[in-house]
């Protein structure tokens, strides 16, 4: 059978798994980098603004989760969260085994660690924002969320986009290790479509196609949007 009936959308090619499995992919790395932009913004917050003990706890949690493998972050939420789940259930009467979602705990898993890269990506963003238009909003009298509103945010998203682009490839990278746990993402699709064909190298390069693609694309998108931040901002 050749490359392309193989990867077709025909009877016996393999076409239509991969593309929902892509889908999987990107539904996976959306979510996560989502999780990652709330949580990682609470960070930030927390170790600029907040106080001692916070400040303190926030960055153990970016040590921890930048210093240990993703993949272990994974199994501790995936086995750890089934565990627990399994215990609550046989306190209220159930004897029997419950697992995580596995694209819950997959994108829980990845957003949380996206979450320790974007609160740096979000403190260094803010150190950029000229501190003369932070004393002159004071100045004026605006409110502290006023101030977020009209001149921290939309300085700090515009000078975040480039480090967030790079955080969003990390994800989508990340999304493979979910294959772990179950999940049929374009990794796992590739390891079945291997193992059901004996032809691993066609899989697993039409995998690393389907990856380069989605960074190519989304590495295009960032660029857009960083050029559109900084339409207007004069550049040393």
């Amino acid at each position: 059978m050749g490359y392309f009936e193989l990867m077709g959308f025909g009877p016996k090619g393999w076409g239509l798994l991969l593309a929902q499995a892509t889908l999987m992919t990107i539904a996976v790395s959306v979510t996560a980098f989502a999780i990652g932009a709330v949580l990682g913004g609470l960070l930030a917050w927390a170790r600029l603004a907040g106080g001692r003990g916070i400040g303190i706890a926030a960055e153990t949690y970016v040590t921890v989760l930048r210093g240990i493998p993703d993949l272990l972050v994974i199994y501790l939420l995936y086995f750890g969260g089934s565990s627990v789940l399994t215990s609550v259930m046989r306190w209220l009467g159930n004897d029997g085994f419950v697992g995580v979602n596995a694209f819950a705990a997959g994108a829980i898993a990845v957003g949380i660690i996206s979450a320790a890269y974007q609160s740096e990506v979000y403190r260094g963003a803010f150190g950029a924002v000229a501190k003369g238009e932070i004393e002159a909003a004071r100045a004026v009298g605006m409110g502290r969320m006023l101030m977020f509103r009209r001149i921290l945010a939309p300085q700090i998203l515009r000078f975040a986009i480039p480090g967030l682009g790079n955080v969003w490839q990390l994800a989508l990278k990340e999304s493979a290790l979910i294959s772990v746990v179950g999940l049929t993402e374009i990794l796992r699709q590739a390891q079945v479509g291997a193992g059901s064909t004996r032809q691993p190298f066609v899989f697993f390069i039409t995998a690393a196609l389907l990856y380069l693609l989605l960074s190519t694309v989304s590495g295009w998108g960032f660029n857009r949007a960083e050029a559109a931040a900084m339409r207007g901002v004069r550049r040393a």
